[in-house]
């Protein structure tokens, strides 16, 4: 470590003094100490804020401001691209298969030779989640507002999907409760509903079907909401990490200066 030449000095002169015994605990030894201290602790800071951890030179409104701006961002071209045709039905790490408890039903028409009406409500429900999807983006924004700055400075120094798994952690039931009902009619529009009341009358005396049916259309609903949410935040934690590591993602003046660029 290479000192300053005031505190070298400083220190030279303590060590000389320090060999004699009356003077080893004199103040020249004590204020030595200090300036080597004062010094380190100022190259650290300077170090901070040349090239330390993210946002360390803005200010706290600017980092709020840099990630909202990141999640706005991030949300329209997450739901632009999965609030389309085939947005879900089209992309094999999204696209929603039939809920669990249909499977045997599912094995069962293929059996009779109505696997049709199996796909018909599968590619509903997807038609679903792709019309719901861009409902999404309003609630993404209005749920950002709830961040605090201490939430801010934490994920903008976090992992490359900090934003995106604080969102999940702490908005997921809100914005479950926002999207139901926006699914719930979006299941309706598609025809899912009444795709799965004609499966479910050409499955009645099927010998696979058993009690699968028992939990009706209501079932539809959460399943899609379930699919939906987990594909948008799959794809939204991928936006955030593109603009965090590749500055041509960095759209806007706001970004850039937040997460350089």
């Amino acid at each position: 470590m290479i000192l300053s030449p005031k505190t070298a000095c400083l220190c030279a002169a303590a060590v000389l003094l320090c060999a004699s015994p009356a003077l080893a605990q004199g103040s020249l030894m004590d204020l030595g100490k200090g300036m080597i201290k004062q010094e380190l602790e100022q190259r650290a800071g300077t170090s901070s804020a040349g090239g330390g951890s993210a946002g360390s030179s803005l200010s706290a409104s600017e980092i709020g401001s840099g990630l909202k701006e990141a999640l706005r961002v991030a949300a329209d071209k997450v739901t632009g691209r999965l609030g389309r045709a085939d947005g879900f039905n089209g992309d094999p790490s999204v696209h929603i298969p039939l809920p669990d408890k249909l499977a045997t039903v599912k094995q069962g028409l293929a059996l009779a030779g109505k696997s049709q009406m199996v796909d018909d409500l599968e590619l509903k429900l997807n038609r679903a989640a792709e019309a719901a999807t861009p409902k999404a983006k309003q609630i993404f924004w209005d749920a950002v507002q709830k961040m605090t700055l201490d939430d801010a400075r934490g994920i903008l120094n976090g992992p490359q999907d900090a934003a995106t798994q604080y969102f999940k952690r702490t908005m997921t039931p809100d914005l479950r409760t926002a999207m139901r009902p926006v699914v719930d009619g979006t299941v309706s529009q598609s025809g899912a509903v009444q795709s799965y009341s004609s499966m479910a009358g050409a499955a009645q005396g099927l010998p696979m079907v058993g009690d699968a049916l028992k939990a009706g259309p209501s079932m539809l609903t959460d399943h899609v909401l379930d699919y939906a949410l987990s594909g948008i935040f799959k794809y939204l934690g991928q936006e955030e990490a593109a603009i965090r590591t590749n500055p041509a993602s960095r759209s806007t003046d706001l970004l850039k200066k937040v997460f350089g660029g």
